[in-house]
């Protein structure tokens, strides 16, 4: 993934316009997915660790190895789509590790911790990295950009092999209230919130469809992994991973069928 980040990174070109709208639209859609997770919690009366599992849910997108080879495959002959994705993914890893983890060890963790964290994600040193090598043109060299793009090129197989086996150690219980209202909180609402979001800052394009098929995301699979480092609700987490991964094949296929009709 650090191989895939830096080289689309290091190889796009974003208009300013373009990138003001796409922060724009970001920040107002991470902040509505916030809020409406909390809402639902409160209304649900849930205890924290339900709580937090909810709003996790629905606000962390498995936008790394679900998102990353979709939007390349979608977006095969137009690099924006996939860049948008890359910037997408940042920021969903900088949530995952201050929001998310926030909400599932606020009482034993302090912010430090948790900043500290954040910087030792190679995801983090990868985008930087890009991005210094574009604002500044520096070649890459061949014998350093080649590997790198073996290592890219490879991403796809192996990062939806590795959501299969994450998948695969998942135990089934009963269906709990909360994965239904997590599938309709990330699955339903998202793209709908994203729709609307979309519509009022005007966004048109490339940019448009991207945002708006990866709204449809799953929940991440980083959400099983933290909640189970943490002992914080695992089973329910995997629950939600699995069954939202299944039902997104359906609804992100809808998603992406609907960009073509109001996008492109």
């Amino acid at each position: 993934m650090p191989a895939a980040i830096f080289l689309h990174i290091y190889r796009s070109s974003f208009d300013a316009s373009l990138l003001g709208q796409l922060l724009s639209y970001l920040f107002i859609f991470t902040v509505a997915l916030m809020i409406i997770g909390q809402i639902m919690a409160k209304c649900l009366s849930l205890n924290k660790g339900e709580a937090a599992t909810l709003k996790n849910s629905i606000s962390l997108m498995n936008s790394n190895n679900y998102g990353l080879p979709v939007s390349q495959l979608v977006f095969t002959v137009n690099p924006l789509g996939v860049s948008v994705q890359i910037i997408i993914i940042v920021v969903q890893n900088i949530l995952t590790f201050t929001y998310g983890m926030y909400n599932l060890l606020s009482t034993s963790r302090s912010i430090g911790s948790l900043l500290l964290s954040l910087v030792k994600l190679p995801v983090i040193h990868a985008l930087l990295l890009g991005y210094l090598f574009l604002l500044f043109n520096i070649p890459l060299p061949t014998f350093i950009e080649i590997p790198l793009d073996q290592l890219a090129a490879g991403f796809i197989g192996l990062a939806l092999l590795l959501l299969g086996a994450q998948l695969s150690q998942i135990q089934l219980k009963t269906f709990h209230r909360v994965i239904t209202w997590s599938l309709i909180g990330r699955l339903l609402l998202g793209p709908a919130l994203s729709f609307l979001i979309i519509t009022l800052l005007g966004i048109e394009g490339i940019l448009a469809q991207s945002l708006f098929i990866a709204s449809a995301f799953p929940t991440s699979r980083n959400t099983a992994t933290i909640a189970l480092e943490y002992n914080v609700e695992p089973q329910l987490t995997a629950q939600i991973v699995l069954y939202s991964t299944l039902l997104s094949s359906l609804t992100v296929s809808l998603v992406i069928y609907l960009s073509y009709l109001l996008y492109v």
